[in-house]
This record gives C-alpha cells, structure tokens and sequence, in this order.
C-alpha cells in the first residue's frame, strides 16, 4: 500500500499544493493520501475530502533554539566565502541585545568561528534533536506516525524550524521523509534547513546544482527536478478571467496599457514606496505616456504603511491580496496566512493583462515572466544615499543569475526607471532572454509539474 502524508506547513504551501492540481494527480497515484497541517483543519473542507490529521504547533524551548541556532550560523559560516547573500545573512542574525538571546547569539558566533565543517553542523543537529526527543508534540507526531504507517512523508517547505520534532519522529521510526525546497533564494542566501531528509525535490537542474554545493552529504540519488506548484494555477481553468472581467474587476480604462508594481514585504523591500511615488509622479505630470497603475502589496504584512499613497494618488489601483489569518498565536504568525480562491484568480488577471511589471527583485518577476512579461527591477537604494540598500541584493547569486541573463532591466536611478518604462512599452525586445531565464529557473513545465511530483514520490516508497 502506498499511502502519502502531505505535511503543510504555511500559507504558500496551502496555495501550492492544495490549490494547484496536486491533489488530484496524487490522489490517483497513491492508496491513501492524508494531510498532516499546521494550519487549521477547517480551512480544507471546501478544497478537498482527504482526511486531515490537524498538528499541535511545537514551540522551542531555549535550548532547542540554542542549536537550531548554531546549526545554522555554522552553515551559513562554512559557505559565506563568495556569497555575498550568506554574508548578508550572517550580518542580519548578529545580535547586539542585552538579552538571553542576544548573549547567546554572540556566544554561537564565537563558537562556529572554529566549528562549522559539516561534522559540526550534524552534531549540533544531533544536539537540536535531543532538546526536543521526548517533549510532548514530538510524543504526539511518534504516536500518529505509529498509527498511519506512511510510505513516505513529504514536507511541502524545508525550513520552518517547528517541522523539526516531526521529521525526528519520523527518522526515529524509519518513516522516509522527501523535502521541497520552497524558493529560488532558499539555497543559496538562506540558513539551514529545519532536519535531514531522505530526499529532495528542486525546481531546476540549477538547484541540483546549488543543493549538491550546500549540501555535501546529499547525493544525486536523492534530488529530483520537479520544477515548482508555486506557478501551476496559472496554466489551470479554474482561475483564468476574462479580460473584460480583469478590466471591471480593478476599474480600469481598457484604451490604456497597464503597469503592475508588486510590492515585497518590508523587511526586505523597504523603498517600495519611494518606487510607486515615482511611478505616480511621473504618469501625473506626463513623464511618461498615459497609463492604468495597479499596486499589488505583499500578502505576507499589512499594507498600511501604503495608507499616505492611497490618500495621495487616487488614480492608482490598489490591489490588497486577499489572504486571510487564520491563527493569530503562532512563533511565525505571517505563515499562517492562507489565500482565497479569488485571489489566486485577481493574481492571474495582473499577470495575464497587465502590459509591464516592476518588482524590487522578488519572485513576482519569475511570475510575471511565465506569461512572457517584460520586467523591470528598480534599486535606487546603496551605503550612500541614505536610502535603504537594495543594491545589495545584486551581489545575491540568484539575483546575479537574473542580471546575466538581461531577463529583465535593473535600474538605479529615476530617470533610468522612466526610460525603462518607455523602452518597454514602446517596443518589447526582451522576450528571448525572459523564456531562456525561466527555463533556467523552472525546470519543468507547468502542465506536467504535478504529475513529475507525484512520479517522483511513488518512485521513492
């Protein structure tokens, strides 16, 4: 008997695998397939009949968190040579606090500065397993794996740390595990992930290629390409609108070509609205030829530190994803954020009719391109300026795979945005290097993502 747990973790993996077509190709390949969740159960019942097994959320403990930790600061330490990403990284999780945490944090980084081989790393894992072997969630996980006796069990996202207890329980007992590696940034600028696993599916052959690197203990036995559910919505029916509908939905003047500026959260991406400021300046003062202007926030924070633009530019259309929290008392709370049906379907209208996107380097460009898209990515921000530095993110090595490919156009000051704007309005010439860079990235087509996932799964029970 082949019988699947499918271990959800957050809101994209919501999106990706349950609102995707995953579930029917696995449904008809497996036994039995259940859903292990981290979020709510009751969030299912309108998407699918699997049963659904309901997870209690595991919080650490200090210790727990000491060598997650040093774990990943030891990873982070071994591959920091030429990566400018995992520098960042390292410069990000430094801690200055006069804090528990904070003198810990610094006592981490005086320890992996000699400690950080592969040797290590595995014995702090060791160490982060230990913390955790008879706490009372990962009794729980032992005792609902000894009851279902999965074939496999795939995790949907590698790096939340509270998965941890699960995927120890299931080593302990010799359960197979398979881990999705969620992004195209995880890799290579990202920390640790949560466990070890059996096997891992990547997006690309360029993933293998970053695993195998990051990851010396992994062989290519256990990798398959897969590319990614991320993107699989947009080549389903069930979210496709019509134009005219596109058009009503966000009240626009169907005469006018269509800018889309997506925003990212502000951890990350805080001069967004420096970059829809500019935008709107310009369409009001005739900078640039008349336009629809659509801003779509980031699902993952609330918009409004966007409030001020709203009041200001009453022509920008403003589109707020429609995520809903659906628990608010969790260690990482934007996870539990899940996406309604008519957002995937709002979200799939921008790419589809939008005329242009612009994106301070996130992975809305990927999206933006699988519907052949021009691009563009603004970085106005360094160490001088007195901006926040977004031109750090060009050091990045996916970002570098992005620029080398001349997939999109990256600017740095205003009057280059502007140009960009009208260049690719105008005349369109990039439409070669975009489907070159996605096929680098996406490995897979869309049409056949789902069923190579579910190929690749049964292949490893």
């Amino acid at each position: 008997m082949k019988k699947l747990g499918l271990v959800i973790t957050d809101g994209v993996g919501f999106r990706n695998f349950i609102l995707s077509d995953f579930l029917n190709k696995a449904e008809m390949t497996f036994d039995e397939v259940v859903i292990l969740s981290c979020l709510p159960k009751g969030i299912y019942k309108t998407h699918t009949n699997i049963r659904v097994i309901e997870l209690n959320v595991f919080e650490e403990t200090f210790k727990t968190w000491f060598f997650r930790k040093a774990k990943e600061i030891a990873h982070l330490k071994l591959h920091q040579q030429g990566n400018l990403g995992i520098q960042d990284n390292l410069k990000t999780n430094d801690s200055k606090l006069k804090t528990t945490r904070g003198y810990a944090t610094r006592f981490i980084y005086k320890l992996t500065a000699l400690c950080h081989s592969e040797f290590y790393i595995q014995k702090f894992q060791k160490f982060q397993n230990k913390t955790f072997a008879n706490h009372k969630i990962t009794n729980e996980y032992a005792n609902i794996l000894n009851k279902e006796h999965f074939s496999l069990l795939f995790f949907t996202h590698q790096r939340p740390p509270y998965i941890a207890p699960l995927a120890y329980a299931a080593q302990k007992q010799h359960v197979k595990t398979a881990a999705f590696i969620f992004s195209w940034d995880n890799l290579a600028s990202k920390g640790r992930m949560a466990s070890n696993f059996d096997y891992y599916l990547v997006w690309s052959h360029l993933m293998k290629q970053d695993l195998l690197q990051f990851y010396s203990s992994i062989t290519e036995t256990q990798i398959k390409v897969v590319g990614t559910p991320q993107f699989v919505p947009y080549v389903m029916p069930a979210y496709k609108i019509l134009k005219q509908d596109f058009i009503s939905e966000f009240n626009l003047n169907p005469n006018l070509k269509t800018i889309c500026f997506s925003c990212g959260d502000i951890a990350t991406s805080k001069n967004d609205e420096l970059y829809i400021e500019t935008i709107a300046e310009a369409i009001q003062n005739n900078a640039i030829e008349p336009v629809n202007f659509v801003v779509r926030t980031s699902p993952a924070e609330d918009p409004v530190r966007f409030k001020l633009l709203v009041e200001k530019y009453s022509f920008i259309r403003w589109n707020f994803p429609k995520w809903k929290q659906v628990r608010a008392n969790h260690q990482e709370s934007w996870s539990q954020r899940i996406p309604t049906l008519d957002d995937v379907k709002q979200l799939r209208g921008l790419l589809e009719y939008s005329d242009l996107n612009i994106n301070m380097l996130s992975t809305m460009s990927l999206d933006f391109m699988l519907f052949d898209k021009p691009v563009i990515n603004p970085v106005f921000g360094n160490d001088i300026n007195g901006l926040y530095n977004d031109q750090r993110f060009l050091g990045y090595v996916h970002i570098k795979h992005l620029i080398n490919s001349k997939a999109t156009k990256v600017v740095s000051k205003k009057v280059d945005l502007l140009e960009a704007i009208h260049s690719y309005l105008d005349n369109d010439l990039d439409s070669k290097n975009r489907k070159k860079f996605i096929n680098q990235q996406v490995g897979v087509s869309l049409i056949k993502t789902s069923e190579k996932l579910v190929e690749s799964l049964k292949a490893w029970m």
